[in-house]
């Protein structure tokens, strides 16, 4: 399924008008300023899924949901509710999931079959992480190896800037590591650049209807030869508020290394995140990337990196050529060996930036040689820490810029840190990060960064004062700020294992341009 982006902007923008949900942008591009007669104003009703944590019996997951102090007031003064709740499986009957083909390649059956095995609902409907107040997290725990996926919406003054996370610590087995995920909203089209079906993998995507009628999605794997041979990827039906993992490795007879995931609702929407199991280097989520655009920033590759994997896709029917900078402290760097990257039209290509870091902790630039092209291109890193069977895996895929606010939640203690990235020369950054008030008590702090246009920065965020349990960081950008990216690292170690995880914070888009009457809706897409 193929829409134009105009298209969806201005229906979007025509919706806005009408609910007050959502705001869409061009891909890669900056939400624009309030238009000649138009007013920018926060969302009413926002939504998220999160897919089942682990199967794990030796997993525990936290729960975190947050919303911002500050936006302003609704229209119609409601207060506001936030909240998740379980939704229901589909149960593998061939090659995904928990059937008995599990981790087989080419199991007979496919992924269709698979989704059309039965629905089961929730033993619980009991809502998880409700909110009842912006300003202050609210957390919980489980570890269950059944836990359910979550669908929810928030509202009122609760819906702008909503942000839920799971985090999953698995200590053994070959789920092991430090995953975390912070909750999707549900969309029509995602890109998974760096997803495998080799025999040393075992990646899952978990496909999530939170509506009350049926989702049919394909699926679509890209190699470095294009679309991977196979079948089982189309017309997968999704229940309605209920969750389907499907195993890649199913949809082809290649096992491929590198691969990029192209997920399409044909009918309805769904949320997708893509889980990642590697026999040596533990698991991880890998989110979705940005949508396609001609230059991608992909921030906080860790000081201590000891490997990192570049894959990259041009979606379109034109090849692109890339720059490869790594934006520093100190300014741009071209990494050795690897000044360019040519990508043909609809084909993965994977680089391994060895050594990309030198001990200094940085964010991945990728734009036109040709500054006049705009051949839209999707990224991601996979990122390992640690040496020899002690090795840890995270994702940091292409993300949206910070236009006017983002939030990570979950952090505790000592154990997070910030990258921040003004990739555009001469275009500063001047950015106000504010640590809430924690779960369990204490005080709010900000504070502000300025990082210079061409350099990145990565810092220990400020810590609530009297800290209590785990708190939120939401950066806002100053007004007249260049452009900003940004992304969160928690670091947790398990018995000498460096686990760790990396969750990029695109804008919230809390907010949503919204017309005066008689204005012409043309004027919104810019």
């Amino acid at each position: 399924m193929k829409r134009t982006m105009m298209s969806l902007i201005g229906v979007s923008a025509a919706l806005a008008a009408v609910t007050g949900v959502a705001a869409v942008t061009a891909p890669g591009g900056a939400a624009p300023d309030a238009p000649r007669g138009g007013t920018r104003l926060p969302v009413q009703r926002s939504a998220l899924l999160c897919p089942a944590p682990t199967s794990s019996e030796v997993g525990e997951t936290a729960y975190t949901a947050f919303a911002p102090q500050g936006a302003a007031a609704i229209a119609d003064g409601k207060k506001g509710t936030a909240q998740l709740l379980p939704a229901g499986t589909v149960k593998d009957t061939g090659g995904t999931g928990e059937g008995k083909d599990k981790g087989k390649k080419g199991a007979k059956g496919g992924a269709a079959d698979s989704a059309a095995g039965q629905a089961v609902p929730p033993r619980d409907t009991k809502p998880v992480v409700p909110l009842r107040q912006a300003g202050r997290p609210v957390t919980t725990t489980t570890d269950s190896a059944d836990a359910p996926a979550l669908v929810g919406t928030a509202d009122g003054t609760l819906a702008p800037g909503w942000t839920v996370q799971q985090t999953t610590s698995v200590a053994a087995g070959a789920g092991r590591g430090l995953l975390g995920l912070g909750c999707t909203a549900p969309d029509t089209t995602f890109w998974f650049p760096g997803v495998s079906t080799a025999t040393e993998r075992q990646d899952y995507v978990h496909l999530t209807n939170p509506d009350s009628t049926p989702a049919v999605v394909d699926l679509e794997l890209r190699g470095k030869d294009g679309a991977l041979a196979g079948s089982g990827g189309e017309d997968i039906s999704v229940p309605p508020h209920t969750t389907v993992p499907v195993l890649l490795s199913t949809l082809t007879d290649t096992p491929t290394t590198n691969a990029t995931l192209y997920v399409v609702a044909r009918e309805g929407r769904v949320g997708a995140a893509v889980q990642a199991s590697d026999s040596k280097l533990g698991s991880d989520w890998l989110p979705p990337a940005a949508d396609p655009s001609p230059s991608v920033v992909l921030p906080g590759v860790p000081k201590d990196a000891t490997s990192v994997r570049l894959v990259a896709l041009a979606p379109g029917e034109s090849d692109a050529d890339l720059k490869v900078q790594l934006a520093t402290p100190t300014g741009m760097i071209t990494p050795a060996g690897v000044e360019t990257l040519h990508l043909k039209s609809g084909m993965t290509t994977a680089v391994d930036l060895k050594d990309l870091t030198k001990g200094e902790a940085g964010s991945l630039v990728l734009t036109p040689s040709d500054s006049g092209s705009k051949v839209p291109v999707a990224a991601a890193l996979r990122v390992t820490r640690g040496k020899g069977a002690k090795q840890e895996m995270a994702f940091i895929p292409a993300t949206r810029p910070v236009e006017k606010r983002a939030t990570a939640v979950d952090n505790r203690g000592k154990d997070a840190t910030l990258s921040l990235v003004a990739p555009e020369k001469g275009k500063d950054a001047k950015v106000k990060v504010t640590a809430s008030a924690g779960s369990g008590g204490g005080t709010p702090v900000t504070k502000t960064y300025t990082v210079k246009g061409g350099t990145s920065l990565d810092a220990v965020p400020p810590r609530p004062t009297g800290l209590k349990g785990s708190y939120a960081l939401t950066v806002e950008p100053a007004p007249g700020s260049g452009p900003v990216y940004a992304s969160r690292m928690l670091a947790r170690p398990q018995g000498g294992v460096p686990a760790f995880t990396v969750q990029p914070m695109p804008d919230d888009r809390g907010s949503v341009l919204v017309p005066t009457a008689g204005q012409d809706l043309s004027v919104l897409t810019g």
